[in-house]
């Protein structure tokens, strides 16, 4: 993610809003194989449905858990081969915080936990990001991204980058005004799913960024949903309806941006 002198955070490192959620039912269907050293998620799509596309998932702090993977299942049923990796080395925040009210491991050092993992995912990315090309990719294929929280820079990242056509992110951490200036380096339209509640990326940080993509005249697009919080496009209730719904309606839309930009 780096260190930038005077860079700013829109959206601000992950904080106690991360540590919420609810799991969600279901069983992943996909596998886990190694890829340049790192466990990755691969789930293939139906092959009446398959676009000939690859989706690289980037995921939040709470790394490969089953809803992420169930979320990496709904992008494989739309056409993508989805490939997420864990960039967290077996170690996401749950095993040491089950949610925020938990203090049952007093010594887990939540700023020491990210600054380890961050220093890891920002030398492991591009390695794998290209190893992913190598053996799963073809001279025709197309890239798109997403990601969630922890995962956002690396959608940014890889917008700035010769690799995807579009990108997303969901509920973003981590991002500095540079993510969105070196947007002047990317023509790739980049898709915002936001929270109108979010510690992280709060409607301030969010009209900043919407400034910075305009001024340099960025194809964007900007999803806010109202009566949500940070995390609602994982680990949101699927008990409340509504919740449900604008957890559906987020991977749908992005499901549907992929598309568009990626069959032209």
């Amino acid at each position: 993610m780096g260190d930038i002198a005077k860079d700013e955070y829109l959206a601000k490192p992950s904080g106690e809003c991360c540590l919420q959620g609810t799991l969600h039912e279901g069983e992943p269907r996909g596998s886990f194989e190694t890829v340049a050293d790192v466990e990755t998620y691969i789930v293939r799509p139906p092959q009446d449905k398959a676009n000939g596309h690859i989706l690289l998932y980037f995921p939040d702090v709470w790394g490969l858990f089953k809803n992420g993977l169930l979320i990496m299942d709904g992008f494989a049923d739309a056409g993508y081969l989805v490939v997420g990796l864990d960039y967290f080395r077996g170690d996401p925040v749950w095993k040491h915080r089950k949610d925020r009210n938990d203090k049952s491991n007093p010594n887990f050092d939540y700023e020491a936990w990210k600054q380890k993992h961050i220093a890891f995912a920002d030398t492991a990315v591009p390695t794998w990001v290209a190893a992913v090309k190598s053996q799963y990719g073809s001279a025709n294929t197309k890239y798109a991204c997403v990601g969630y929280c922890f995962g956002a820079p690396y959608v940014c990242n890889e917008l700035a980058g010769d690799t995807v056509t579009a990108g997303a992110f969901a509920h973003p951490a981590f991002l500095k005004e540079s993510h969105f200036r070196g947007v002047k380096k990317l023509p790739e339209p980049l898709f915002l799913s936001c929270a109108e509640v979010d510690h992280t990326f709060d409607q301030a940080s969010r009209r900043q960024a919407i400034e910075i993509l305009q001024e340099d005249k960025r194809t964007w697009h900007l999803q806010l949903f109202s009566g949500v919080e940070h995390g609602f496009a994982l680990r949101g209730d699927p008990s409340d309806p509504y919740q449900r719904w604008v957890k559906e309606q987020s991977l749908k839309a992005i499901v549907d941006w992929f598309d568009l930009w990626l069959s032209q």
